[in-house]
């Protein structure tokens, strides 16, 4: 019979391995500043380090417990991964405005029947 402490034991492992590193997480915020772009940074990182390839390499020397995800945020933090702002950000108010309202087409009559 199995008691409760390897049970949570192997829950602590098999969760330490799926779940993202908090911490890597703020800071990595801390030097983005916009969520959204952290979100993009990371993602697209994560596809060039599982794609392999000559972006594939980690930039650092990363932890063994680290995966795909706590590699690029480690890479974030420590200045290996940059980006800049190509243009003016965009508002969202502005893009609702700005986009034309599309309006439905009629449908269009049934052929008539040919009669011979």
């Amino acid at each position: 019979m199995l008691t409760a402490l390897p049970r949570v034991h192997w829950l602590f492992e098999l969760t330490s391995f799926c779940i993202v590193n908090v911490e890597l997480c703020r800071k990595a915020l801390e030097k983005v500043g916009d969520p959204r772009i952290l979100v993009n940074l990371v993602s697209r990182r994560v596809r060039q380090l599982n794609g392999g390839g000559g972006y594939g390499r980690p930039l650092i020397d990363p932890d063994p417990t680290f995966g795909t995800a706590d590699i690029a945020l480690q890479e974030i933090v420590d200045d290996k991964i940059t980006w800049e702002y190509v243009g003016e950000p965009i508002v969202a108010a502005e893009v609702l405005q700005a986009a034309p309202k599309r309006r439905r087409k009629a449908a269009a009559p049934a052929p008539a029947p040919a009669t011979h």
